[in-house]
């Protein structure tokens, strides 16, 4: 028994040291790796407690204070639920505490980039919290059919995607089209019809898998279609003489708003007799199902990362991508050490933090087909027509967005866009 305590506590050491050491190793370059781990760690937490919490959860008074006690589904949507509240909570603080800072001598600056036993051990406690609120507080948060705060973020996260890959595929048409050379306006040629051939080819495939014979499959018929409109019109629009704008942009949009097209079908129910995929099968393997959620994490957190390095969206007017000019003479070492301390920062903390909150919500709904899932569709990652009608619904806006952007310019010259 002696022998077993002191393993036991040799153990705990060292898993202490470990941590100590790998937390403090974190630089500033990886601060936003780190953020992205625990994001990741988070995702992983709720997707093992959505399989295996519930019978614990039907044992705590608390939550299982019901006459007749709920199905196995309510419980695993409350665990993922109470999970995602405390992250949100979490990274909202931080988002919070983050307002204002314009260069590293801030001391929260330091907040952001270190302290990360103290700031892991506050996510600890936040989410185990989160385990004691009363269900109203769940309820409201994401439980009900109605608009709730977790699906009102998740659209707000969806909407700063579309922006987010509106202002990258501008930058990269400007980047190309900047170098005013024949080689690069032949891979700006290349790659437009790359992504064209591919949306015409993935429409063909959704015809295939998703408007089988026999079956009366308008919906999903009018989803593609009303897609491809949506394709001929971007090419329209940018190639009018009136406009004069790139056909790249329009191009990997087109292959978005399609795959976006292809994503809402995929969603539809297993048991629809219009969705093709897996048609003959009655539930999808676990393997199937942890690629759909490896997908899904590495989405929101490439989202997230985009979102912190964007200099169109958050770097302040002050920091160094902004523009600045060198010193004529050059510094000493005490004067250099300054000059570094006062270095403005190179994006926004606040808003970066916000983004993690946004995903956070939006991850949730996913691994809760947006909290209305019933049946197998709640075994599966973003499976159910609330999914679909996302993912449709986000096409749609991206293309609103990205024709507001040819056309507002000629629409309001007088503005700066």
């Amino acid at each position: 028994m002696w022998a077993a305590s002191c393993l036991a506590s040799c153990c705990a050491a060292c898993a202490c040291d470990a941590c100590r050491t790998v937390v403090s190793g974190i630089s500033r370059r990886s601060a936003r790796i780190a953020y992205c781990g625990l994001f990741a760690l988070s995702l992983f937490v709720s997707w093992i407690l959505r399989e295996v919490a519930a019978p614990l959860m039907e044992q705590l008074p608390w939550i299982n204070h019901f006459h007749k006690t709920p199905n196995r589904e309510w419980f695993e949507t409350d665990a993922v639920l109470r999970v995602s509240l405390g992250n949100f909570l979490f990274f909202t603080i931080l988002s919070f505490l983050m307002i204002g800072v314009k260069n590293q001598r801030d001391p929260r600056d330091g907040l952001h980039h270190g302290r990360w036993m103290m700031k892991i051990v506050c996510w600890f406690i936040l989410v185990i919290l989160m385990f004691f609120v009363p269900n109203e507080i769940i309820s409201f948060y994401g439980k009900q059919h109605c608009l709730t705060i977790s699906k009102f973020g998740s659209g707000l996260f969806l909407l700063i995607q579309v922006v987010l890959l509106l202002d990258f595929v501008h930058g990269w048409n400007d980047k190309w089209v900047g170098y005013d050379e024949q080689f690069w306006y032949v891979a700006l040629f290349i790659v437009s019809l790359v992504c064209y051939l591919a949306t015409f080819g993935f429409s063909g495939l959704l015809f295939h898998w998703f408007t089988p014979s026999g079956q009366d499959c308008g919906l999903n018929t009018f989803f593609i279609v009303m897609t491809l409109i949506l394709v001929i019109l971007f090419a329209i629009v940018a190639l009018h003489p009136a406009v004069g704008s790139s056909i790249l942009p329009a191009s990997v949009i087109s292959l978005y708003c399609m795959y976006l097209c292809y994503s809402g079908l995929a969603s539809e129910p297993r048991d629809y007799e219009c969705n093709g995929l897996h048609k003959h099968s009655k539930a999808i393997s676990t393997g199937t199902v942890t690629v759909g959620l490896l997908t899904t994490i590495l989405s929101v957190v490439y989202s997230a990362v985009r979102a912190g390095s964007s200099t169109t969206l958050l770097s302040p007017p002050s920091s160094p991508r902004a523009g600045g000019g060198k010193p004529l003479l050059p510094l000493d070492k005490a004067d250099e050490e300054e000059k570094e301390k006062n270095k403005a920062v190179t994006y926004s903390y606040a808003f970066f933090h916000i983004i993690f909150s946004l995903a956070s919500m939006y991850s949730a709904m996913l691994l809760t087909g947006w909290s209305t899932s019933v049946g197998e569709s709640g075994k599966l990652v973003d499976v159910g027509w609330p999914s679909v009608w996302i993912r449709i619904l986000t096409a749609w806006v991206t293309a609103a967005l990205y024709m507001w952007s040819l056309l507002a310019p000629i629409l309001f010259p007088d503005r700066d866009f």
